[in-house]
């Protein structure tokens, strides 16, 4: 019987049509709560990220050739240190051309937990709140 090689996600990865656009995109939101820069150096085909927990997240293009396009009804959640670092994350992906999906503030369906939502410049959905969400 095989050995299980452990438990958890890995990696996880959204699509673009523009790396470098996407890049900038991460580099600001991500660095706005903490999380260094990409770890794949510009020019190459995608963008890499060490996250908390040993987690990789990736961004790049669709490895079928076909434009990137985002999960209908998918929200990545991500997570902040206070109220702070929910508006700098916010504003940061605002300036680097993403979309407000939800300005930052108490969210009545999480209890009153502050967090905010961006799209990011392909569309792809992402939300930040203070703490975990799920109390691990």
């Amino acid at each position: 019987m095989a050995e299980a090689c452990g438990t958890g996600i890995q990696s996880l990865r959204v699509g673009t049509n523009d790396v470098d656009r996407a890049r900038a995109w991460y580099d600001a939101t991500f660095g706005a709560i903490g999380i260094g820069p990409s770890a794949v150096p510009a020019g190459r085909p995608l963008a890499l990220y060490a996250m908390p927990g040993g987690l990789r997240f990736l961004v790049g293009p669709a490895a079928d050739g076909e434009p990137a396009t985002f999960a209908n009804g998918g929200t990545i959640l991500l997570a902040a240190a206070d109220e702070a670092a929910v508006d700098a994350w916010h504003a940061a992906g605002l300036a680097h051309g993403g979309t407000c999906e939800g300005p930052p503030g108490p969210r009545a369906q999480i209890g009153g937990r502050y967090g905010a939502y961006l799209r990011d410049p392909d569309g792809n959905k992402l939300g930040c709140y203070v703490g975990n969400l799920f109390g691990a």
